[in-house]
């Protein structure tokens, strides 16, 4: 017996068939049976089942003598079912990598003293054109518990869309409720609040194990027809559900407003009812939440129920005219706060700057971090009367930084007021247009690390690498620069030619990697601890960069859970996602998961990526500008190269990173796999890559770059040419040169 039945409705998705069935059959975990039913296609899916069933014996094809719809092709297929769970599989639609794995994984570890009667998980919207967006209400999952429940007892999991795909139920439970889908369009409804309310063990799993497919056509819920109506009967189901159950009878409230807003949803929809008839269906919803109101009150955005089709009409003609003042309101306000910032740096610009003041931002404003950060701290010391203020996106950037670092908030009279009167301006990103380069200001740009990717004039040749930035914009911000911090001499041929604009290039070394050059063999140890991890593990850190030829920038080039395995006992994995997929789905495809069961420790959200690098015994990457850093370090590097060409031809690169590497370079996970395994990834010839690596672009950092920069550009010293590299000891407690 399986441990999954999967059962696939199939109707007029010949297109999308063959790639939902893949998803399922080429999942790792293989303890499964597919029941696809052909609910009389007219198109060529009946041929393509029957090619796969002949081929997989784990593939059974049930060929319907008439179309039934959705619901009842579902009900087709479960008498066929001897799996321990039901999965509904919509044929437009996929399973994600590992989510069969994940699924069953997350129900053994909730099965003590019985399997739950449902799990539910997490899903991703994809769009036919070409986006992707995370299920927004994902951290439901996780406040649910590790642990099983009721609705009841978490009721918010009945916020989520109720669909029928993003669940497994257990087929016992199933069967034994006689649970059934209905006919007509929304028979998900009187499935989904039936089973959710009845099941007496529910479990969730943080992780996105299925690609809902937003198609362009063809899709139900945007299709105008009559066929909408069945939305009344649906509920109709439920509330006679409700009727046979009194021990349900409680949630009658909590439906009447669901069912309220649900039919109210739909009819504001453009695309669902044709115009004719949203009068009618306006009617027989209010008659509907008539008949089935309760003693509760009825809530204030419901009451429009209670009164005409021409006043619910005209109140979201109101709603819609609110809107379209709103928002020519804001580009008024917008236009006069932009004149305001320009008339504010007119009438300062005869005021005489401050001397003793800085200025300091960070990644767009995300606080005291990078190398703007080494640069702040090392004036604190060495230059007290320089007065240094941060400025910050908003007021939850402004709860996360130190008690004693002054800020003003972006865009705010505070901002506006130092930034017209400071003399020094320190950055890693260009500051907003809307500030003016004062003749006697001095503005120091850090970059964020050594580059190997294409950057900013670069890209004029790389148009899909450049989507999304204005290049001429970024280079007229550029302008301003006075000073380009550079920690190699390629990295100050790069913004030269990258930057074409006026300004002096100080080869200061990067501030940032001051506390890596003078590492000491307790400097990881604090961090390790805070994360969890055990002082005598080894600790390997996974640091991926965003691919710029996929939409979103996210591609699982390593299964982690794999490469955490074969790591095996005494090794901790650490991944790092690059910041720009932080709250994105990158995460939901299983990081999270593996985080919350110590699988792997997510430490996406480290705001300091140095102390990971400190934390960490190697780094494993594959482009991204960490290496250039932990370089620094020199602890073992190694590169996983699979996707090299379609990197390099969709961004650019400024050199073969493959060919000058500081460590071994892999082009599969089993080569990746096969170095940890016979501890070649710290051999003798990874160490001379590294040495060559660290000669070429670790030449300035000596571990006095913050102070260099603050002593010469801010008390006018003479500039000192960098020392000489200082080796870095192991880290603390074991020697990262022994043999595993």
């Amino acid at each position: 017996m399986p441990r999954f039945s999967i059962i696939v409705p199939v109707f007029k998705v010949q297109g999308f068939l063959a790639e939902c069935l893949d998803s399922v059959l080429e999942q790792s975990y293989t303890d499964l049976e597919v029941i696809a039913v052909d609910d009389c296609s007219p198109d060529g899916c009946g041929a393509v089942l029957d090619e796969y069933a002949a081929r997989d014996p784990r593939v059974r094809v049930l060929h319907l003598p008439e179309n039934v719809g959705l619901g009842r092709a579902r009900n087709a297929g479960m008498p066929h079912a001897t799996g321990d769970f039901l999965f509904f599989l919509d044929s437009d639609d996929t399973l994600t990598p590992g989510a069969l794995r994940a699924i069953a994984d997350r129900l053994e570890e909730t099965a003590d003293p019985d399997d739950p009667d449902v799990l539910v998980f997490d899903y991703a919207r994809t769009y036919w054109w070409g986006g992707t967006r995370r299920n927004v209400l994902a951290r439901v999952l996780t406040e649910a518990g590790d642990g099983t429940f009721t609705a009841a007892e978490h009721p918010e999991i009945l916020e989520l869309l109720m669909v029928v795909w993003n669940k497994v139920y257990r087929r016992e439970f199933v069967e034994r409720e006689g649970f059934a889908f209905p006919p007509g369009y929304y028979e998900d409804t009187p499935w989904t609040f039936p089973v959710m309310l009845s099941a007496e063990r529910i479990a969730t799993l943080d992780r996105i194990c299925l690609a809902y497919r937003q198609r362009r056509q063809g899709n139900i819920l945007s299709t105008t027809s009559r066929k909408h109506f069945d939305i009344h009967d649906q509920y109709e189901r439920v509330f006679a559900f409700l009727d046979s159950r009194p021990r349900l009878a409680s949630w009658r409230p909590y439906l009447h407003r669901k069912m309220g807003e649900h039919c109210l949803d739909i009819l504001s929809k453009p695309d669902r009812l044709p115009e004719s008839d949203k009068g009618e269906f306006f009617r027989l919803t209010a008659a509907l939440f008539r008949k089935h109101r309760t003693a509760e009150p009825v809530p204030r955005e419901l009451r429009i129920l209670e009164g005409s089709f021409a006043r619910y009409r005209a109140h979201r003609q109101a709603g819609r005219l609110g809107r379209e003042l709103g928002l020519r309101g804001q580009q008024v306000r917008k236009a006069a706060a932009t004149r305001v910032k320009r008339g504010w740096s007119v009438v300062h610009e005869h005021r005489s700057l401050d001397p003793n003041l800085a200025v300091y931002s960070a990644f767009s404003h995300r606080g005291v971090l990078g190398d703007p950060a080494a640069v702040y701290y090392k004036a604190r010391e060495i230059a007290p009367h320089i007065r240094g203020v941060w400025v910050v996106r908003g007021e939850e950037e402004a709860a996360l930084l130190p008690k004693d670092v002054e800020h003003v908030l972006l865009d705010s009279l505070g901002c506006r007021q130092v930034t017209a009167r400071a003399t020094y301006f320190v950055n890693n990103v260009n500051w907003p247009g809307t500030l003016a380069k004062r003749p006697d200001s001095v503005h120091v740009h850090t970059h964020q690390g050594t580059p190997l990717k294409y950057m900013a004039a670069d890209l004029l040749d790389k148009p899909g690498a450049r989507h999304g930035f204005d290049v001429p914009q970024m280079l007229r911000r550029a302008d301003r620069w006075d000073y380009s911090l550079v920690a190699n001499r390629h990295s100050e041929l790069v913004w030269d030619r990258a930057y074409p604009c006026h300004f002096t290039s100080l080869r200061s070394g990067s501030p940032r990697n001051d506390v890596l050059v003078r590492a000491r063999p307790e400097d990881g140890s604090a961090v390790r601890a805070r994360l969890g991890i055990p002082a005598d593990h080894r600790v390997v850190l996974y640091a991926p960069t965003r691919r710029d030829y996929v939409r979103g920038g996210h591609i699982d080039r390593i299964d982690l859970a794999r490469f955490a395995d074969d790591l095996g006992e005494g090794h901790t994995l650490v991944v790092r996602l690059h910041p720009t997929l932080a709250d994105g789905p990158a995460r939901g495809m299983g990081l999270s998961e593996l985080h919350r069961r110590r699988v792997v420790v997510d430490a996406t959200d480290e705001p300091h990526v140095e102390d990971l690098m400190l934390a960490s015994d190697v780094l494993v990457t594959d482009y991204s500008a960490l290496m250039f850093d932990y370089a620094n370090l020199d602890r073992p590097i190694v590169l996983h190269t699979d996707d090299w060409g379609a990197y390099a031809a969709s961004r650019g690169a400024y050199f073969d990173i493959t060919a000058d590497a500081p460590g071994h370079v892999v082009g599969s996970y089993r080569e990746l796999a096969w170095l940890f395994a016979s501890g070649a990834w710290q051999d003798a010839d990874a160490e001379r890559l590294r040495a060559g690596f660290r000669a070429r672009f670790c030449e300035f950092d000596d571990g006095r770059a913050a102070e260099r920069v603050v002593r010469t550009l801010m008390l006018g010293e003479k500039a000192e040419e960098p020392a000489p590299l200082v080796p870095v000891p192991a880290q603390a407690g074991h020697d990262v040169l022994a043999s595993s």
